[in-house]
């Protein structure tokens, strides 16, 4: 199939005079998760990872992906035609230099909808060095090629409570406007999803695992304008929109409406704004950062309190299932496609459950050496009572999200497998045990949840941690905790995860995730401190752990954390699941 579909799009690249295609994993709305009728480079490639680049000329095609893909990527590849490039491997050319080598000179198309306006500059700054140029920026291939493509989602927006919002959408309005004013901005374009549910306190279903709906949001000193399409619209968000004096336009006719707008200068991010949006307002934009996602990121008491609700009922269902789990193993009847449902049927117990926060990644042996793995029919195995289950998973509850990764020892481990789990659990325990300064940035934290495994001759290629939404994405900025820099400050009030992990290709993966909520700690004459609240309650397995390997700080965090788990979710186990927990939190 994807040789047919390469052959088809280079005769429309031979018509249009292009010599190369690009298409790259995002949207409109430079999203993380891709709705179908964008995704584009998995339907020319057939890789189905979150992260990727695919590139086509008329003899030679090639997809580019990061350390988490590379094993997948690997075999999805195999008999399409496509070379796997390994991004950030010193060997690996970037694209323009693949181009520049592979066609000499040529024109390069690409879809400008669907492209950052800054990843296009970068891009074309990138081909004009070498002796190419980027001239195609305003067409789209799968219009014509791709002849069931899906359609753009359309489901029904609603409202998200003010109880758990925690702020109404007048108060961030008004705070939005005056770091507006700051910039000296006459208006703000917003074209992150996420991003426009937190303003207007709304929330949707049209994009997997994330509760937003496909949308722009225009703000200026005297309008709001959101960009939907009028079905999408309930009577009630319709009164509520009203009363909030949101105007309603057409999504399609967002690009006409910023032609027209006679206001300037417009705050556009550029790596985040699509490059056809962006250059309609050429002249007009004001390059800057949009104030929302930190303001996003920094939670409110109301969505404190939620993520602490949500947590406590996330981990009752970790703890139901971890219960039953051993049991199922030894007795033949555990598949990593049957963790996924029955972990996902016991969450869906609660009512205020809404999905999963991201596709499940229930991984044993080997497969959990494949950061991103999703066990699918022809991949799913039966669980045996040896070795690890790496099990990454998380819910959307309507009042918070959850992320959560437990490596899980079914029976006989070796050596090896011992030692790599408390090295990853050491760094994971390290960096909840972390003071730091205020405005510290997660880069600057990183290295601390990779000491020990450094030390190994150990480390992992993905980040150590992200933010996590309020009901929304799952993945959240402004700030990470990773190895590149990352200039984002922790700040009071953001929720981040801890996750460092260790994959050892074809025979095991190692990885442990608690959601982590940033506190104060102290202020002196140097200035003030923070630490880590630990939000997840979930037991870490005991069995894996080389005690002689552990401090005596990091084994009286573990036990203090294990009591934690057990006082609060005992009360809503039955006894057979209290008696596991009991045994499951025991000190070490």
């Amino acid at each position: 199939m994807i040789p047919q579909r390469l052959s088809a799009l280079r005769a429309w690249m031979q018509q249009q005079g292009i010599d190369a295609f690009i298409f790259p994993s995002t949207d409109p709305h430079n999203g993380e998760y891709v709705p179908d009728h964008w995704k584009g480079r998995e339907w020319i490639s057939g890789f189905d990872g979150s992260a990727g680049t695919a590139v086509v000329t008329i003899q030679h095609a090639a997809l580019w992906t990061d350390s988490r893909y590379f094993i997948a990527a690997a075999k999805q590849l195999e008999g399409t035609g496509f070379t796997l490039m390994r991004e950030r491997m010193p060997e690996t050319p970037s694209i323009a230099e693949w181009l520049a080598k592979t066609l000499g000179m040529g024109r390069i198309g690409l879809d400008g909808m669907v492209n950052s306006a800054s990843s296009v500059e970068s891009l074309r700054d990138e081909l004009q060095q070498l002796g190419m140029f980027l001239l195609v920026t305003d067409t789209d291939p799968l219009e014509t090629l791709w002849n069931d493509r899906p359609v753009v989602p359309d489901h029904s927006i609603v409202l998200q409570p003010l109880e758990y919002a925690g702020e109404t959408t007048t108060s961030k309005l008004a705070r939005i406007r005056q770091a507006m004013r700051e910039k000296h901005a006459q208006a703000l374009f917003v074209t992150a999803l996420d991003d426009i549910a937190w303003t207007l306190n709304l929330r949707g279903s049209d994009v997997h695992c994330n509760p937003v709906f496909v949308s722009y949001l225009l703000i200026t000193e005297d309008r709001v304008v959101l960009f939907a399409d009028n079905h999408k619209i309930t009577p009630e968000v319709a009164v509520y929109l009203q009363r909030e004096k949101v105007t309603v336009e057409p999504y399609d006719s967002v690009a006409q409406y910023l032609s027209t707008l006679n206001v300037q200068p417009i705050m556009m991010d550029p790596d985040m704004v699509n490059y056809t949006l962006f250059n309609i307002m050429t002249g007009k934009q004001l390059v800057a950062k949009s104030p929302i996602p930190t303001m996003k990121s920094v939670k409110n008491a109301a969505e404190i309190e939620g993520f602490r609700r949500a947590m406590t009922r996330d981990g009752v269902a970790m703890v139901k299932f971890l219960c039953q789990l051993q049991q199922r193993v030894d007795k033949g009847m555990e598949t990593e496609m049957s963790v996924d449902e029955r972990l996902t049927a016991l969450r869906a117990e609660s009512p205020l459950f809404r999905g999963n926060s991201f596709d499940t990644i229930a991984a044993y042996g080997p497969h959990g050496a494949i950061v991103h793995y999703e066990a699918t029919q022809e991949t799913d195995v039966t669980l045996q009572p040896k070795s690890f289950l790496l099990l990454d998973s998380g819910g959307q509850y309507l009042d918070g999200t959850t992320d959560i990764t437990r490596t899980i020892s079914l029976g006989e481990l070796t050596d090896r497998e011992r030692e790599v789990y408390t090295l990853v659990l050491k760094g994971h325990i390290q960096l909840q045990l972390l003071k730091f300064p205020a405005a510290a940035c997660g880069s600057q934290l990183d290295a601390v949840a990779r000491r020990d495994l450094w030390k190994a001759g150990l480390n992992f290629m993905h980040g150590t941690g992200h933010g996590v939404g309020a009901y929304l994405n799952v993945h959240e900025g402004p700030h990470q905790i990773r190895m590149e820099w990352k200039p984002a400050p922790m700040l009071p009030g953001m929720t981040v995860t801890d996750e460092p992990g260790i994959y050892i290709e074809n025979e095991f993966g190692v990885r442990i995730e608690n959601t982590l909520l940033v506190v104060p700690y102290m202020k002196t004459d140097m200035g003030e401190f923070l630490q880590f609240e630990t939000l997840t309650l979930c037991p870490i397995d005991l069995t894996p752990i080389v005690k002689t390997m552990m401090t005596d700080e990091e084994i009286l965090w573990l036990n203090d954390y294990h009591q934690t788990v057990f006082e609060r979710l005992s009360p809503y186990l039955i006894d057979e699941e209290t008696v596991w927990l009991r045994q499951a939190c025991r000190p070490l």
